[in-house]
């Protein structure tokens, strides 16, 4: 239903409605939960703060795969822990007409049986709360790369792969491997049980036997290649790879249309080219003005002519220190 912890010795709580009254909310809740949203009700020592709605985006390929499956003759329900409001409106847009909603894990165990009523069943999850179902279907089905370490451990089945269009291709082409092996075994019986009273009554003879058999055991080893054969559903196609690398192209920085706009090398001054330590200047006194040609400007630069020269500055000197 949610979470309670205590806080600075205040109770809060975080659920879903119903567990947590949602108050003078009621109405935005419900407006939130016809769009599809799914609201989480924060509550502080009895008092609600305020509503937080989420809301689940439907996978575009969830619709092919549940018509694909449909095909296959399999009947679809959708068991979530959603509102009735949002599993009605995501099972609507995916074309699931049978949908149990607001369910704990425990309840989506227990509604299992109830749906197989006798048949075979498989449950297809990817969360913690989906791994009792998994357990207690007849085939559990997790999707592997969207799914938790306890729903893959707990399923026989892992799709690695995103793209819920792998169920439907899987199941398929599972049939398509049953039914190659059911007719291998009834190939190999019928040849079996027309060549024993063949041999016993001494219609054919021992050599003929031995041709029949072994021709009938190539066709059955060619008929079983045919399984191993991974036939692609219709509009399944496998995303192109992609690779991480990136090309980048360098180019040179463009000339200066000023050549004196260019920066000036850097020119080595007595103390740089000094040998040993320098002593320690407790008094450095005022920094030397750098002269125009060692910054590269000189009169007449279109680049330079924004800044002040350094007769300029030494004006602004003065008669800063005249007032």
């Amino acid at each position: 239903h949610g979470l309670t912890g205590v806080r600075d010795g205040v109770e809060l709580r975080l659920g879903r409605p119903g567990w947590v009254d949602a108050g003078p909310l009621a109405e935005d809740v419900a407006r939130l939960q016809d769009q599809g949203a799914t609201v989480v009700l924060v509550e502080r020592g009895g008092t609600l703060l305020g509503a937080v709605a989420v809301r689940d985006e439907l996978r575009p390929e969830a619709v092919e795969a549940v018509r694909r499956m449909r095909a296959l003759g399999i009947d679809v329900a959708m068991l979530t822990g959603d509102n009735q409001r949002t599993a009605a409106m995501l099972g609507q847009q995916a074309g699931i007409g049978v949908v149990h909603a607001e369910l704990r894990p425990e309840d989506k165990a227990r509604l299992l049986p109830e749906i197989a009523r006798g048949r075979r069943i498989a449950m297809v999850g990817d969360g913690v709360n989906d791994a009792p179902a998994l357990a207690t279907a007849d085939v559990g089905i997790a999707m592997g790369a969207m799914g938790t370490d306890v729903a893959i451990e707990t399923a026989d089945v892992a799709l690695m792969g995103e793209d819920l269009r792998h169920l439907p291709q899987n199941l398929a082409h599972a049939r398509h491997a049953r039914t190659i092996m059911l007719q291998n075994v009834g190939f190999s019986l019928l040849i079996i049980g027309t060549l024993i009273p063949l041999a016993a009554f001494g219609v054919l003879g021992l050599a003929t036997v031995v041709v029949i058999h072994e021709a009938a055991e190539v066709l059955v080893i060619l008929n079983a290649v045919r399984a191993a054969r991974a036939r692609t559903l219709p509009g399944l196609t496998a995303a192109p790879a992609t690779s991480d690398r990136h090309h980048l192209t360098i180019e040179p920085a463009p000339e200066p249309d000023d050549p004196c706009c260019a920066p000036a090398p850097p020119m080595a001054t007595p103390q740089d080219v000094a040998t040993g330590p320098a002593p320690l200047d407790t008094d450095p006194g005022p920094a030397p003005a750098q002269s125009p040609n060692q910054s590269g400007c000189e009169d007449g630069c279109a680049c330079c002519s924004a800044e002040p020269s350094a007769a300029d500055r030494e004006t602004q000197k003065h008669e800063g220190s005249h007032r």
